[in-house]
């Protein structure tokens, strides 16, 4: 099997591909939120940008944001398992429902909030189905809070391995969890429009000066983070390293007093 490289998963790819061609965003959306694209009348992607996002000195993944009938919803792809997703995500949604409020603005004025994560690995162990929601609610009621806060987790390690051709959702899913060149074909072959011409775009987009220049900038951005944090170590070990050197030679010093004073009560 010839591997993918790079796949739909890849940040890079993932952004580029879908801000290049929104309307083919515009679909997978409707798909993930469960809406008609009918019935979307407001689509605006907010942050077109595709250079790598430095953030409080530290590297931020490329997502999309986007507004959509009033409403912001933010999509990303995660493909490792930093042990700290639920929470980066609930960061990220603060963050976005925060800044939403204009200048002279009152709170009953922000809008409702969506992060919609798709994660290649195993999120929550409780349940085996694919797709979770969070909201606000009452923890025995069950009476929610407010309709601004909604987050979606999509695990791809829990799609089924059949292919309902019938369900869109499914399918747009497993194209981001195709691995080989023999997975994209079996689903180009199902003959859904939409989902072929993601995969037209798809092989345009990967063959691009434009992206693979991209790709060159966010793999440099990726290595000097690295550096920085192995620096940050380093630094952080010489000087744990000197504290410690430094109390063995008070420890040291505090051994060879009460030596000489043992001798000098010896000596009595």
């Amino acid at each position: 099997m010839k591997e993918l490289r790079p796949t739909f998963k890849t940040d890079t790819l993932f952004k580029l591909l879908f801000t290049k061609n929104q309307h083919l965003l515009k679909k997978l959306v409707a798909h993930l939120l469960k809406i008609p694209v009918d019935d979307i009348s407001q689509f605006d992607v907010r942050n077109t940008e595709n250079t790598p996002d430095i953030y409080g000195k530290k590297l931020c993944r490329l997502d999309i944001l986007m507004i959509l009938n009033g409403e912001y919803v933010n999509l990303e792809v995660q493909v490792k398992d930093e042990g700290d997703f639920p929470e980066r995500t609930l960061f990220y949604w603060a963050r976005i429902y925060s800044n939403s409020l204009s200048s002279g603005g009152t709170y009953i004025k922000l809008p409702k909030t969506i992060i919609i994560s798709i994660v290649d690995f195993p999120l929550f162990d409780d349940t085996d189905d694919f797709h979770s929601e969070f909201q606000l609610l009452e923890v025995s009621r069950k009476t929610p809070l407010t309709d601004r806060q909604v987050l979606h987790f999509f695990e791809l390690k829990k799609l089924p391995e059949e292919i309902d051709e019938n369900n869109l959702l499914l399918i747009w899913l497993k194209l981001f969890n195709a691995n080989t060149e023999e997975e994209l074909q079996m689903i180009d072959d199902l003959g859904v429009s939409e989902i072929s011409e993601a995969i037209t775009a798809y092989r345009t987009v990967t063959s691009s000066e434009e992206y693979q220049e991209l790709e060159r900038i966010y793999v440099k951005a990726e290595l000097d983070e690295r550096q920085r944090t192995y620096n940050a170590i380093r630094r952080a070990t010489a000087e744990k390293d000197a504290e410690i050197a430094e109390k063995v030679k008070e420890n040291d010093e505090l051994r060879k007093q009460i030596e000489a004073l043992k001798a000098g009560n010896t000596g009595k």
